[in-house]
């Protein structure tokens, strides 16, 4: 079993932010990464959703009043490095929300590079 990576799939509508398609710009950061490295795929997996709430695989986690994409569900046996401020959702599972946590979560415990401060 492996970490969950939650994403929105790109190219979404959303009519409270007028016409027009969107991505959300923390997943791009966060997919920006994982093509940096791609290996990174084989050892944390990809889930994108669609962008209207309830998103059913992550409300399942986190009830209906979760926290918006991207975010990470940690396996129960996943070590997390120093320096990373876990979660934990409602189910009892771990888990940290936005690009820049996830960015460097993915660099401590992967042995990548780290975002430039």
């Amino acid at each position: 079993m492996r970490d969950v990576l939650f994403m929105l799939k790109p190219d979404f509508l959303d009519p409270k932010a007028g016409p027009g398609k969107y991505f959300c710009p923390d997943c791009a950061l966060v997919e920006g990464v994982l093509s940096y490295f791609p290996w990174l795929k084989g050892r944390v997996e990809v889930r994108e959703v669609d962008f209207p709430r309830p998103r059913p695989e992550v409300a399942a986690i986190f009830g209906e009043d979760h926290p918006g994409c991207p975010v990470l569900v940690f396996e129960p046996s996943t070590e997390v490095p120093d320096g990373v401020k876990v979660y934990q959702s409602p189910s009892g599972q771990r888990y940290i929300s936005g690009a820049a946590e996830i960015n460097h979560y993915l660099a401590k415990a992967y042995n990548v590079s780290l975002p430039h401060p």
